[in-house]
């Protein structure tokens, strides 16, 4: 009966041994489709990730190429505002140099009592000399400004 029992056992010990096999076969198989669940949810977590970079990429170089534009307006802005100042700053030259004038002129005519040294005599060519006088002064103020920006390159 010992052998009988033995026999027993031995097969108690490769069917356990078998079972244990088969267990640890399932153990492996269930770790292997969790390795791969896994991977295969890291790998569309980096595909998320890899979109969601490339979505911002774009949107960064639609705000990139608006803010090209709003520079290169502001900058087409400034140079006209710049060309204007340009014009305006030989127009204020141009105007002092004629307030100068005229302050000289009246401050002449101020010191002279309004007489002028005249060569030629009698009262005829005192009228006509102060009529020339106001002529010319009357042009000279009525003459319109012309200035460019070109003026400032001398």
């Amino acid at each position: 009966m010992e052998s009988s029992s033995s026999g027993t056992t031995s097969s108690a010990i490769q069917t356990s041994s078998g079972s244990e096999e088969n267990l640890m076969e399932q153990r492996k198989r269930k770790r292997m489709l969790s390795n791969r669940e896994s991977a295969r949810r890291s790998r569309m977590k980096k595909q998320k990730l890899l979109d969601d970079l490339t979505a911002q990429v774009n949107q960064l170089k639609k705000e990139n190429s608006e803010i090209v534009t709003s520079v290169s307006i502001t900058t087409q802005h400034y140079l006209a505002v710049e060309a204007e100042n340009s014009v305006l700053r030989a127009q204020l030259d141009e105007l002092s140099h004629r307030l100068e004038s005229l302050n000289d002129i009246i401050g002449f005519l101020e010191n002279t009592n309004g007489v002028c040294p005249n060569p030629l005599t009698g009262p005829e060519s005192d009228d006509f000399l102060v009529n020339q006088m106001n002529m010319n002064m009357f042009h000279m103020m009525n003459q319109p400004l012309m200035a460019s920006s070109d003026a400032l390159l001398y």
